[in-house]
């Protein structure tokens, strides 16, 4: 049965209060060149037809691979509790916290998640999130030119490739000089970093899985009278040293892999948490604890207004939100982990990481890329293209990793493998003997 909303005389009679003869005179503004030739409509459908049809489509995806892909997305497990609690009405279907009279329910879960992250980073305060950890790290990078009035970025060529893609487009148009160098080397750093110096991005694991103490680098920042920002995947943080520890003024995260799913790129959750000074030139929205006239606790947004609304471009930030589901998701992820949970977690990765390295190097002609340590994700150089290895890899039923040409043209032959907890010693070995048989 088809569905069509207005009858001829539902639209004549808005034609009319328009003053238009015809449907055709509303596009005339489009020119004849720019418009449609041929909607390629197919025939009408019922709800049922439809439904089996996007079912049909959906089917043609692999989604059922076993999944050894990372490179800042991470296929770990998810309570049912997450959903089942997520999914309740006071938080799924929330009123936006700027009324706060009517949203004390969600503007305390924001508030909490907050505290969660100043915990987990071990900086002072956190906002009420961004919108991925790609956009969080920009916002740092702007944060950084604000605060010291220079327009020069050093960005480590270890930082997840996508975030510098997208670092590059946002400040494209704007004054700012982003330098990308191989930052790990305190040697080779010391020798960049200068009195124009805004801001330096690192990260930790980095983008090929190995783990850096960044102190050092942050101390020299320090002196310089720049920032460091510091990316920090936050499983490994159950384990690793935070960023606050290395001295970080800034530290920004995806947080995906706390309680969300991989889902063609979200919607996901960008982290980010300051020192205390910094707090008032952190974008989007922060929740703060208060008492009301009588005493009782009450929690409202504070510092940050709706800015972006009325400044344009003299703003904090044009493009930044708050992802207030998702930072619940990730909020009630790490309130069921808790402190003891997330540090066995992040030593499961850690260990199922290891054993995989071992049975993959076993492979003739695979070698390991780096010396550790790492976390959960390495690099293997394997004699054959890594795309090919993929797409041969995907017949067999696995997603078997990152192949790094992709943006890197001299590493054609490298996969990136990532492990999570969800991948157990039988995935695995049956993943070697897969990769052994291809190559």
């Amino acid at each position: 049965m088809d569905f069509i909303p207005h009858t001829d005389q539902d639209r004549a009679e808005m034609l009319q209060v328009l003053g238009l003869p015809s449907v055709d005179q509303l596009f005339e503004v489009i020119p004849q060149a720019l418009r449609t030739k041929d909607w390629d409509l197919p025939p009408p459908l019922s709800e049922m037809e439809v439904c089996d049809h996007l079912r049909g489509l959906a089917e043609m995806n692999a989604h059922k691979l076993i999944c050894f892909l990372g490179g800042g997305f991470y296929d770990h497990f998810i309570p049912a509790a997450v959903d089942a609690l997520l999914r309740r009405a006071e938080f799924y279907t929330v009123y936006t916290p700027y009324q706060a009279e009517i949203s004390q329910g969600t503007l305390q879960a924001i508030y909490e998640y907050q505290t969660a992250v100043c915990r987990l980073y071990g900086l002072d305060a956190a906002n009420a999130s961004l919108y991925d950890g790609g956009t969080a790290l920009f916002e740092a990078c702007l944060m950084s030119i604000r605060k010291t009035g220079r327009k020069r970025v050093l960005v480590c060529t270890s930082v997840n490739p996508i975030y510098r893609v997208m670092l590059r487009s946002y400040t494209a148009n704007l004054n700012i000089e982003l330098v990308e160098e191989e930052l790990v080397d305190l040697n080779k750093f010391s020798g960049l970093i200068d009195s124009r110096t805004a801001g330096v991005i690192l990260q930790n694991p980095d983008f090929f899985g190995r783990l850096h103490d960044f102190t050092a680098h942050c101390a020299l920042t320090k002196e310089h009278k720049a920032l460091s920002i510091l990316n920090s995947y936050p499983v490994a943080l159950g384990l690793i040293k935070t960023p606050g520890e290395m001295g970080a003024d800034i530290a920004v995260g995806e947080g995906q892999s706390l309680g969300l799913p991989l889902s063609f790129g979200g919607p996901y959750l960008g982290i980010m948490a300051v020192r205390q000074d910094l707090v008032r030139s952190m974008p989007g929205r922060i929740v703060g604890r208060t008492v009301d006239s009588q005493g009782r606790t009450g929690y409202c947004l504070t510092l940050q207004t709706r800015e972006q609304h009325i400044r344009r471009e003299k703003a904090t930030s044009n493009i930044c939100t708050n992802q207030a589901l998702c930072a619940v998701a990730a909020l009630i992820h790490l309130c069921l982990l808790g402190k003891k949970g997330l540090v066995e977690l992040a030593r499961l990765n850690m260990a199922q990481a290891a054993y995989a390295r071992k049975r993959l190097t076993a492979i003739p002609g695979v070698e390991l890329v780096d010396q550790g340590p790492w976390f959960n994700e390495f690099r293997l150089r394997l004699p054959l293209d890594a795309r090919m290895v993929v797409s041969r890899m995907i017949d067999k039923g696995f997603s078997p990793g990152f192949p790094l040409g992709r943006y890197y043209p001299d590493q054609a032959n490298h996969l990136l493998v990532a492990i999570t907890e969800k991948r157990n010693k039988e995935e695995i070995g049956r993943f070697a003997e897969a990769l052994e048989a291809v190559l």
